[in-house]
């Protein structure tokens, strides 16, 4: 049975933290090249996909067993965890064909913009008030996004950014399907049920879409599943050890990681246009994160209980 109390308490280490999340940054830095270097081996977008849950699914299982057990992941909320299933497949599928058609760097700063949309989406829906700060901090992060997209660019590369970008957006509405389910759901039960519930649409589309590969692209599509795992495991040990205002400034190191990679294994280095945008998307980021963790101290300090 899944309930609050099958939630395991945070901890407060935020070194810990900190370091935990740098390291799934680092992780996440080399599966999202490795899904790249797939697409260089003639494996299709959907068969990517597919095998990121596939080897993620024992991991999934052997996190919970180990952790709050099997029986947390039984739920209540099944069509709740469906509808953040298929919107996550889609935010993955969009960010997987991003990587796949734009250099490394460029799709690592697109994919910055979710705090942006994030809180565009919450105001939307969940009807969270956005002040002036937020607003503000909103627009400069779109400036910022026209420098990194230049909608006047190379057909191919603006098709590339609009799939990234639409990644983001997609991968915002997720985080607001997380924030609901979480009320009443541990982590292990969320990403169970997201990773198990993907396996039935993606082993249908594997009926049209999968195909033998050489050793070589089978390796790879190991490595995807194998870091998307740890990954996933990572970022989510990192926000139990910390709060997010700690932790969530650590992605921005992705950049770094993605350069090198984008370096090392495509001989590709970020466009001018990417390192302009990149300071302006984080700034404006960090000020929205800034501006969350104070609010949140002025809720601490008002309603203690809480």
């Amino acid at each position: 049975m899944s309930s609050v109390s099958a939630i395991a308490a945070p901890l407060h280490r935020p070194i810990a933290g900190a370091v935990v999340r740098l390291a799934s940054v680092a992780v996440l830095a080399l599966m999202f090249a490795l899904v790249k270097l797939a697409g260089q081996h003639g494996v299709h977008l959907v068969e990517a996909v597919f095998y990121r849950q596939a080897f993620a699914l024992p991991f999934v299982i052997a996190w919970a067993a180990m952790g709050p057990g099997l029986a947390s992941l039984g739920t209540r909320r099944i069509g709740m965890h469906a509808s953040r299933m298929a919107l996550g497949i889609c935010a993955m599928s969009l960010n997987f064909l991003g990587m796949m058609m734009l250099p490394l760097a460029e799709a690592t700063v697109i994919g910055f913009t979710v705090p942006l949309f994030a809180t565009m989406l919450a105001a939307l829906l969940l009807k969270e008030k956005v002040g002036p700060w937020r607003a503000g901090a909103v627009t400069i992060g779109f400036i910022g996004i026209l420098l990194v997209i230049r909608p006047d660019s190379a057909a191919m590369a603006s098709t590339g950014a609009l799939v990234a970008l639409a990644g983001a957006v997609a991968t915002a509405g997720v985080t607001i399907f997380i924030r609901q389910l979480g009320a009443t759901e541990s982590a292990a039960t969320t990403v169970f049920w997201f990773t198990a519930l993907s396996m039935i649409p993606l082993s249908v589309l594997m009926l049209f879409f999968g195909q033998l590969h050489t050793p070589e692209a089978w390796a790879i599509l190991a490595g995807v599943g194998l870091t998307g795992a740890i990954a996933q495991l990572l970022l989510t040990a990192s926000l139990r050890m910390a709060p997010v205002a700690v932790v969530l400034p650590m992605d921005y190191t992705g950049l770094i990681w993605a350069s090198l990679a984008g370096y090392l294994l495509f001989s590709a280095l970020p466009a001018p246009a990417t390192l302009m945008g990149a300071p302006v998307i984080i700034a404006s980021g960090l000020a929205i994160l800034w501006r969350e963790h104070t609010l949140g101290k002025v809720r601490e300090r008002n309603h203690p209980g809480n």
